[in-house]
């Protein structure tokens, strides 16, 4: 059995996400292979090569690639799919626009989301928000996963795969690039922080979130925020934790104003540590809390400023 790990990248490094799906990739047994389909990626194929279990790292460079169009990619992948037991990536946006592709033109079903791997066909996977966990087991001839990052390890680095070239497919003239915005933040990445504060409804307003950023600051932290407070119009939507938003399993997880529905657990109760405050004792937030504090936040927050300072 062989592994195919499409890696998510920038050209110039690689997706944090990348290093959490060789890890699955390698429990699914065999070699592990790294797909870098990119346009002067060669710095990125280096970081490939480096990460540990990885035996060899394929890379295809054209300038249709440079954007990592979906239409382009999947192609690439389905050029070299043959031989290979295992295609994944990661469930990121990136990831999600690939593989459906290449599992429709397999025509095998996708494995969405794995948290865990059993054996070589057998996968956990959360279902109804992450309230129940349904083992899947697949009988196709090879299995397109998306591997959700938060439940596996990174892969350390230290590795030394060969780096080999492989013909890049034509441009499928299907899509275009058409532009990006960025959103830029001097904070870490919500779904790569080690520690998060998030906001929910009863922050009350826009305005009244800037109680969050000196605790953020004290702690070195990403700011997030229930889909509530997104909907209201108080933060934007690249803040939003949850099943609609990001998945984050971050070492500390403070969630502020937070009631906890479904949703929004579904997407930060792997969090190692998670501190809640909340007016409201019967908040729903407190079940999956490691350290409940009932209390006025607007109170509370200012004074755990105070203390850290």
């Amino acid at each position: 059995m062989v592994a195919l790990v499409i890696a998510e990248h920038d050209n110039g490094s690689l997706k944090g996400a990348t290093h959490h799906t060789v890890t699955a990739a390698a429990q699914c047994g065999g070699e592990v292979h790294i797909l870098v389909a990119g346009s002067g990626c060669g710095a990125a194929a280096e970081a490939a090569a480096q990460i540990a279990g990885v035996s060899k790292v394929l890379v295809a460079d054209a300038p249709h690639f440079a954007d990592g169009l979906a239409e382009n990619v999947a192609e690439q992948v389905l050029a070299i799919a043959g031989g290979y037991s295992h295609i994944l990536a990661p469930a990121t946006a990136y990831g999600k626009n690939i593989l459906p592709r290449v599992a429709a033109k397999l025509d095998v079903a996708q494995i969405s989301e794995i948290t865990k791997v059993e054996s070589p066909d057998t996968f956990e996977r959360p279902i109804y928000a992450g309230n129940a966990i349904a083992t899947v087991q697949s009988g196709d001839s090879v299995k397109v996963i998306t591997v959700r990052g938060t439940a596996f390890d990174a892969a350390a680095t230290g590795g030394s795969a060969a780096i080999e070239q492989v013909s890049a497919v034509a441009d499928s003239g299907k899509s275009a690039f058409v532009g990006r915005e960025l959103a830029k933040s001097d904070r870490p990445e919500l779904t790569a922080a080690k520690i998060i504060v998030s906001g929910g409804r009863g922050i009350g307003s826009a305005e009244n979130f800037k109680l969050l950023e000196p605790l953020a600051d004290k702690l070195g932290a990403a700011m997030g925020a229930s889909r509530a407070a997104v909907d209201a119009g108080f933060v934007p939507n690249d803040w939003q934790v949850g099943q609609t938003g990001k998945i984050v399993a971050p070492t500390l997880y403070i969630a502020v104003g937070i009631s906890g529905a479904i949703q929004h657990l579904a997407g930060m109760k792997d969090s190692k540590t998670i501190v809640a405050i909340n007016k409201d004792p019967e908040a729903p937030i407190f079940s999956v809390a490691d350290y409940g504090l009932v209390g006025d936040l607007f109170e509370v927050v200012p004074q755990l400023v105070k203390e850290l300072g």
